[in-house]
Parts: structure tokens; sequence; C-alpha cells
């Protein structure tokens, strides 16, 4: 995947008077640096299903993995649009972040030993998984590897509100 420089815009309808739009430079700094995100997947029945994980950014995309027999991977096998959000859990202070695109499966053992090192980089040794078939594998199992893309991408600043939409 490649790094695209999405459209900035800022909504005044929801950003305070001397608010400015936030960077994407910045936005995609905080989703490296997080630690936990929120994937929130459609079930076949149309209810939502949100759940919490770990993910990495690379190569304009956020990367996370999920066990073939959990909800979250039934629900992107049969529904690939989805959301992940990270951010702070405070007011006044902080930046959260909402990425909206599709899940894409990364099969290619290259382009997983790229992101299993980014795991071990980011969450350390115990984040560590053998690459082999299109998979990772653990000792609890093996697991799937998705990919993000942002298609539109939302920054909400807190203190100074403003609220940040990116286009790719």
């Amino acid at each position: 995947m490649t790094e695209n420089e999405p459209r900035t815009a800022l909504d005044t309808r929801f950003s305070s008077p001397d608010a400015t739009a936030t960077p994407w430079s910045e936005g995609r700094e905080a989703l490296a640096a997080a630690e936990l995100y929120w994937l929130s997947t459609v079930r076949r029945d149309g209810r939502p299903h949100v759940t919490p994980l770990l993910a990495v950014w690379l190569d304009g995309a956020l990367h996370f993995c999920t066990g073939p027999g959990e909800q979250k991977a039934a629900n992107l096998a049969h529904n690939p649009r989805c959301t992940l959000t990270t951010g702070t859990n405070t007011l006044h202070e902080g930046l959260d972040l909402v990425v909206e695109g599709e899940a894409a499966a990364v099969r290619d053992d290259a382009a997983l030993r790229g992101v299993a090192g980014a795991y071990v980089a980011k969450y350390g040794e115990e984040w560590r998984f053998e690459v082999r078939d299109g998979l990772f594998h653990h000792e609890g199992g093996q697991a799937l590897v998705y990919a993000v893309a942002p298609v539109t991408a939302f920054g909400f600043r807190k203190g100074v509100y403003g609220q940040t939409r990116w286009r790719f």
C-alpha cells in the first residue's frame, strides 16, 4: 500500500471559532502511537459489533489480526467495511481519531513479516508471530491479518475543539 495525502477540511459546525484543521501528519502520528483501538464491524443480521484490539500503522494502513473463528472475522468475511477508533478518554484535551475503510486480507508472507515486525517493535516480544502460509501463528493458534487503509478519517481535537475530516 502507498501512503496517500488526503484532502483536509475543518468542519466549522462542530469546531470552536478559533480552531484550525489538524494536519494529517499529526493524525497519522497519533494513529501510529496509539496502544489500543476499537474495531466496529457489522454482523450478518445488521447488528453492530465493537471490540478492542491492538493494531499497527504500516504502509498507509492500520493492520490488525484476529482468529479465524472470532466474530470480527465472520463479520469482515461478509462485509469488509469497518471503522477503527482510538484517542483519549478525556473531555478537555487530546485528539480522538476515527478511520473508515474496508478491511483487506493480508496473505502475502513477505508483507505479513513486515506487519509481524511492526507488532514486535510496538508491543514487544509477547506479540511476536511466526509467519507462514498467509497467516500469523502463535502458541494460541493462528490469526488472519487485515489492513484498513483510510477512505475517510476524522480527528476530534479537544480543548480548542475542532473536527477535521480527511478524505483519501
